[in-house]
């Protein structure tokens, strides 16, 4: 007869081999996928088909889908792009930063830090629930006019303000998410080696808050690039404006086609990198839980 031992192991044993199946099927059959595949396939040609043969499919494609105003903007409006991935790169780099400080300022225990916890809360508070474009519209209009000479009147340096204040706020919700993920026993570990608190934080809980905060990282900063359109309101010139200034010109559309090509050409490797992060890190704890 099997001792208590013996069915344990087999039951783990098992439990493993039923996990590293799950791993190495990766979900969904190939029936499944072909199935799905073909699905979207048709639903795609029966769209294509009832818009093609609408009554006005004609007069639509000359005001959105004219190859000739297609070839003509894109050069122009891809020069003012490089605008819109600069503004990115620049509010993404301060975002960043701002939004780690505000996550450990309001991660800090105790009475005597409440008023910091605070003002990081009603920061958030704030500045969550106001839309992206007023933002932009205050400061990029209200604050070259106060008239003083030490403030900037460019209209790209406050659109960058107004990204940096609004996505500070949600970034910095993800590396607290992130911060609190971590098990309390880690610091409680590193507080017996003799660490204070800061170096405990800074060399134990954040580099492992960062690392499983980077998949929703990279969806905040999808948007920040889309968001960053919102700048040409004030006046600056990226592609979304240089599309409608050469919309209004000829009076078609297509410019704003353009455009989002541009837009689609990061957006999308965006994505899918993000979406690799997301399957890397499932499988990593997949075999986690195996090792365990």
């Amino acid at each position: 007869m099997a001792s208590e031992g013996d069915r344990r192991a087999d039951l783990e044993v098992a439990r493993r081999s039923r996990i590293l199946d799950g791993l190495r099927s990766g979900g969904d059959g190939r029936r499944s996928v072909a199935v799905a595949l073909l699905s979207t396939v048709v639903f795609l040609v029966v769209v294509v088909e009832v818009v093609t043969h609408a009554p006005g499919w004609p007069e639509t494609k000359r005001a959105f889908f004219s190859g000739h105003e297609f070839a003509s903007t894109f050069p122009e409006i891809a020069r003012a792009f490089v605008l819109n991935v600069k503004i990115f790169c620049i509010a993404e780099a301060i975002i960043l930063v701002v939004a780690l400080f505000l996550a450990v300022l309001r991660s800090l225990p105790g009475p005597v830090f409440f008023p910091i916890r605070a003002l990081v809360i009603v920061y958030t508070d704030v500045f969550r629930g106001l839309p992206t474009i007023l933002v932009i519209a205050m400061l990029g209009f209200g604050a070259p006019g106060l008239g003083l000479s030490w403030i900037p009147t460019s209209t790209t340096f406050w659109g960058i303000v107004a990204l940096v204040l609004i996505y500070s706020a949600y970034v910095s919700e993800v590396y607290r998410a992130g911060i609190e993920s971590v098990h309390p026993s880690q610091e409680a570990a590193a507080r017996s080696l003799g660490l204070t608190r800061w170096q405990a934080m800074r060399s134990v809980i954040l580099p492992q808050a960062v690392r499983r905060v980077i998949p929703p990282l990279l969806n905040d900063f999808i948007g920040l690039q889309k968001d960053s359109a919102l700048v040409g309101t004030i006046g600056a010139i990226e592609a979304f404006n240089q599309s409608q200034i050469d919309a209004n010109a000829t009076f078609n559309f297509t410019a704003y086609l353009a455009a989002a090509v541009l837009f689609v050409a990061i957006t999308i490797p965006l994505t899918r990198f993000t979406d690799y992060l997301l399957k890397r890190e499932r499988t990593r704890r997949q075999m986690g839980a195996v090792a365990a």
